[in-house]
């Protein structure tokens, strides 16, 4: 008797023959496996992509919005502290709709290095829209009277400044509870009042008789900024000729953006002044006289405003004051006059 057995073994450089069942299986149970896949990949991916990706795109939009400032009131002045409110905008990518959470930002003066935080502004929450007004109203309290003094003097003699305002919150993605840590980072350039550049003194009127308030007139102030300064009663030193020959006063002096006019009252030593209309080189000016101011003191509800009064007093200011018409209504002449003219 013989036995006929088939061997399954495989022949040398020959590939193995799935068994039909095997094949029959992974038709009936494609499904499942690709459902498995599905599966597999969901717990491995979305993980990554909400882990890694979003936050990244996230803090990608946040730094392509655009922060714009409308305008600054500085207001309610003390020694240590004032209210402050912003009105900005800030233009988003609106394709992604997210929420930024409320934070708190601190702003710097950019212009030295290392950036001077100046104060801290609280943000409210915002949305990715295209374009969104965010307006901020706050007490603020000065805990760094040198560096807001600092900010001051800079806005006050520069043409521009460099503002940074930065903060760390959160971004919450339409769709996503999860909440991402995002940092609020934006530098903006602020018009500064370039040392007044552009003022102007008219109607001016002198009482010889009078040591003091002897000497008035208009003062017309350009403010090329978006700020509003609530500074106060202002004092300044006038010099004429290298010499001091007396201060000047201007009350209620609040900088509007744009031109602001405030009549101003003067302490002058009138006998300088009165001499030069008629002796060389004044006399040959026709009665316009180069002065410089400095301030000397700010106070506001009678409290000294020491920011405001350090800004003021950090550089001399060159103005032209034209007094031919009120020399000429006291009789007074304003050509070279005698052998020494």
């Amino acid at each position: 008797m013989s036995l006929d057995i088939k061997s399954n073994s495989v022949k040398n450089g020959e590939e193995p023959v799935p068994a039909p069942a095997t094949k029959g299986h992974f038709k009936r149970f494609w499904w499942a496996y690709l459902l498995a896949f599905l599966v597999v990949a969901t717990v491995v991916v979305v993980p990554s992509v909400l882990l890694v990706a979003v936050p990244k795109i996230a803090q990608d939009k946040l730094n392509d919005a655009k922060l714009k400032i409308d305008g600054i009131a500085v207001t309610n002045t003390k020694p240590d502290s004032f209210l402050m409110k912003i009105n900005s905008t800030i233009e988003a990518d609106s394709s992604v709709s997210a929420v930024v959470a409320a934070f708190t930002g601190t702003m710097y003066l950019a212009d030295v290095d290392p950036p001077l935080a100046i104060t801290q502004i609280e943000f409210p929450e915002t949305t990715s829209s295209s374009a969104q007004s965010v307006n901020i109203s706050q007490e603020v309290q000065i805990s760094d009277s040198g560096a807001f003094a600092a900010f001051n003097k800079a806005l006050l003699s520069k043409d521009s400044v460099e503002v940074q305002v930065k903060g760390d919150t959160h971004i919450r993605v339409s769709g996503i509870s999860k909440q991402y840590p995002v940092t609020f980072d934006k530098k903006f350039t602020l018009k500064g009042l370039n040392n007044f550049d552009g003022l102007l003194i008219s109607n001016t009127s002198i009482n010889p008789l009078a040591k003091t308030d002897n000497f008035k007139a208009t003062a017309h102030i350009p403010n090329p900024t978006v700020l509003t300064l609530d500074i106060g009663n202002a004092t300044f030193t006038n010099y004429f000729n290298g010499e001091v020959v007396g201060q000047t006063h201007i009350n209620n002096l609040v900088l509007y953006p744009g031109n602001n006019t405030f009549p101003t009252t003067s302490d002058i030593k009138q006998l300088p002044i009165l001499k030069a209309l008629t002796t060389k080189p004044y006399c040959e000016l026709d009665g316009k006289l180069p002065f410089q101011l400095q301030g000397k003191n700010v106070t506001n509800n009678g409290e000294v405003i020491p920011y405001f009064r350090d800004a003021l007093a950090a550089n001399n200011q060159s103005i032209t004051v034209d007094i031919s018409d009120a020399a000429k209504k006291l009789g007074i002449p304003t050509k070279c006059v005698g052998i020494l003219a």
